[in-house]
């Protein structure tokens, strides 16, 4: 059994792990989110994306229902299929389907490039051209990081909302926590998440040696929050092995990058962080887990649950959605009501939950006391790896 096993404060650590309570700041000025009683006009939203991702289509249904809530479209049931990652016929059903006094989906008010690198900046364009030349939008939705980095300038000045962004921050679409540095660009952000992830694994683990691969550059490093597993590794004086991946699109060479970097660093570490980038997806993660398991190395998800259902260990259970998709569609009401989003508070902090799988766990050889702690502590659980 591993040494890192011994020392471990595992009530302290789950306990900090589920007691972040849901932080919400005040906004710097006080609008309403109640629809107005005359509707002089329906608003229009329009949709932009980089390409499918499993958290996008539901964010976007919690922003509908968040909506539905606050009074600006009537109730309504969006069909959804769990694992979908498309939002293309979401929003076409929106488009069809939602019924409002105040607000309009357009159906050809969606954009997505399907992570085409060749075609982002065609679309890009014609994205900018539309927001500035035929004003016919008066709120974007920017889902991801990439979206995000897209609209998020002085070339245009339609109000946007960039959701589903792991750090907004560092990758430059907004200035800082307090302030996005534009009128009409309002980003999420959760400053502590990703520190609060580290800084629990390795509370129950007391690692020694932490794995890390990610791409190299200002998108990877970004999406992997390699700058906050730096931050906590000096604090808490663990050492961090970094492997560098191959950076671009989801190709043959970049999947084969990531488990070359498993198969490098596992020999070297006594826990590994599974970053969020193209190269892990359902056909790779089993050799990276295989990898680990080999070793027994725990594995902790930067991605959630999707990851931990598939045979990592640990991670963050899935978003609460529904507190999501509030905090979302108030800013969008604030703004219909003549808000800047610039005025409106962008940090938001959701509790942290733990998604467990016992089969990892066995594979793994995680110690009887770790096991049953971590399964009486944890809100999701998987029985077998998917």
């Amino acid at each position: 059994m591993r040494k890192y096993y011994q020392h471990v404060t595992l009530t302290v650590a789950l306990s900090f792990l589920l007691s972040v309570s849901l932080g919400l700041a005040a906004d710097k000025k006080q609008y309403s989110t109640v629809p107005p009683t005359q509707a002089s006009k329906k608003w229009r939203i329009g949709y932009y994306e980089a390409g499918a991702y499993h958290n996008y289509p539901k964010t976007l249904i919690a922003i509908v229902n968040g909506l539905a809530a606050l009074g600006w479209l009537e109730p309504v049931s969006v069909p959804f299929t769990e694992g979908d990652k498309t939002t293309d016929k979401l929003w076409l059903w929106l488009s069809a389907n939602i019924k409002s006094k105040y607000l309009e989906f357009p159906a050809d008010a969606y954009y997505s490039y399907n992570w085409n690198k060749e075609l982002r900046e065609k679309t890009k364009q014609t994205v900018l051209k539309r927001l500035k030349e035929n004003r016919d939008i008066d709120l974007m939705i920017a889902m991801g990081t990439w979206a995000g980095q897209d609209l998020a300038n002085n070339e245009h000045s339609v109000p946007t909302m960039v959701c589903s962004t792991s750090d907004p921050i560092a990758s430059n679409i907004i200035k800082s926590a307090e302030d996005s540095g534009y009128d009409h660009v309002h980003a999420h952000v959760d400053p502590t998440r990703y520190l609060r992830q580290i800084e629990a694994f390795h509370d129950i683990f007391d690692f020694k040696k932490l794995g890390v691969a990610f791409q190299n550059t200002d998108y990877g490093r970004s999406y992997a929050a390699i700058e906050d597993i730096r931050k906590v590794a000096k604090q808490r004086k663990f050492e961090i092995l970094e492997c560098h991946t191959l950076p671009g699109t989801l190709t043959p060479e970049v999947a084969t990058s990531v488990i070359k970097c498993a198969q490098e660093i596992a020999p070297k570490i006594d826990a590994f962080y599974l970053t969020q980038q193209v190269g892990v997806n359902k056909e790779t993660l089993p050799k990276i887990l295989a990898v680990m398991n080999a070793k027994k190395i725990p594995v902790f998800s930067q991605g959630g649950p999707e990851e931990v259902r598939r045979g990592v260990l640990l991670s963050i259970a899935a978003p609460d959605f529904k507190a999501w998709g509030k905090f979302y569609a108030e800013a969008i009401a604030r703004v219909f009501n003549g808000a800047k989003l610039r005025e409106l508070n962008q940090i938001f902090e959701l509790p942290a939950k733990i998604a467990f799988n016992k089969a990892a766990a066995r594979a793994a050889d995680i110690r009887d006391d770790i096991y049953h702690l971590i399964l009486k502590t944890a809100d999701e659980v998987y029985e077998k790896i998917e």
